[in-house]
């Protein structure tokens, strides 16, 4: 596994919900409450845990936040890219 150049993150997050900030992918995401946030985050669990590959995640309330790196390369791979698009088939 190799990072990926910030030309190739740029192409994979176009028209995505996700953006590319701190070198991180970060995604926020607001649902009506804190169930419904809950449990978003729950089906995100899921499709990490299958993935072998896990986001940063902080829920408050009804706001969850993620944030993707491959934090043993200290970047951005394919797997991040992968899994983000993913999650953003939940929405």
């Amino acid at each position: 596994m190799e990072l990926v150049g910030e030309d190739q993150i740029s192409a994979a997050l176009a028209g995505s919900t996700w953006s590319y900030e701190g070198g991180e992918l970060v995604k926020v995401v607001r649902r009506h409450d804190f169930a419904e946030a809950l449990g978003y985050l729950n089906r995100v669990g899921a499709l990490a845990e299958a993935a072998g590959h896990h986001p940063d995640a902080e829920l408050r309330w009804n706001t969850l936040t993620l944030r993707l790196r491959t934090h043993s390369l200290g970047g951005i791979t394919d797997a991040d890219l992968r899994l983000a698009e993913k999650i953003d088939e939940l929405d």
